[in-house]
């Protein structure tokens, strides 16, 4: 069982700006759509969790759904799922460890975290093993942090680092238990 985040921050750690858009995230030129290991990613894992804010930021693109594997979007005050989504996205609330246990019965343990707030409780719960972050080498000067407060220092081993496009760096960071 795994809980994995792959997530892009500005060198400043946002992971959007202070609007809230994501735009930043195309500065680099990327002609020949280099995905950055997101498939290999994907292909890694059974389902995503994410938060009804990230949500609500994918179905706003207006893009084809973008996930080809199980979406839990915790929320404590959604009641029913975006009309044309119920077999794509599945409700999830209370407790993260809980929820966590629920999702594993159904079969899935391998999970992509998603959504700053998300993969922030998911840290102050200890909770997340895996963490592969890019940099986008821009400074946002404010907007959503990556990380939060945490109870006590979280100790995490860089085992990979890759650039792309001689502009983005890539951690791969794993959890020292």
């Amino acid at each position: 069982m795994s809980n994995s985040v792959f997530i892009a921050t500005s060198l400043d750690g946002y992971i959007a700006d202070k609007n809230g858009a994501v735009d930043w995230l195309h500065t680099i030129p990327n002609p020949e759509g280099n995905d950055m290991g997101y498939a290999e990613h994907i292909d890694s894992i059974d389902a995503l969790v994410m938060g009804r804010n990230t949500l609500d930021m994918v179905l706003s693109f207006g893009i084809d759904w973008p996930y080809s594997k199980p979406v839990f979007v915790l929320s404590n005050t959604m009641t029913a799922v975006p009309e044309g989504y119920e077999d794509k996205v599945f409700l999830v609330k209370g407790p993260l460890k809980e929820v966590l246990e629920r999702i594993h019965a159904k079969g899935f343990m391998n999970l992509y975290i998603d959504g700053g707030v998300t993969i922030q409780n998911f840290l102050k719960e200890d909770l997340i093993d895996e963490m592969v972050i890019t940099t986008i080498p821009v400074l946002l000067g404010g907007g959503s942090p990556l990380f939060g407060n945490v109870e006590s220092p979280l100790d995490f081993t860089c085992m990979k680092t890759k650039t792309f496009l001689d502009a983005i760096v890539q951690n791969h960071f794993v959890r020292q238990r």
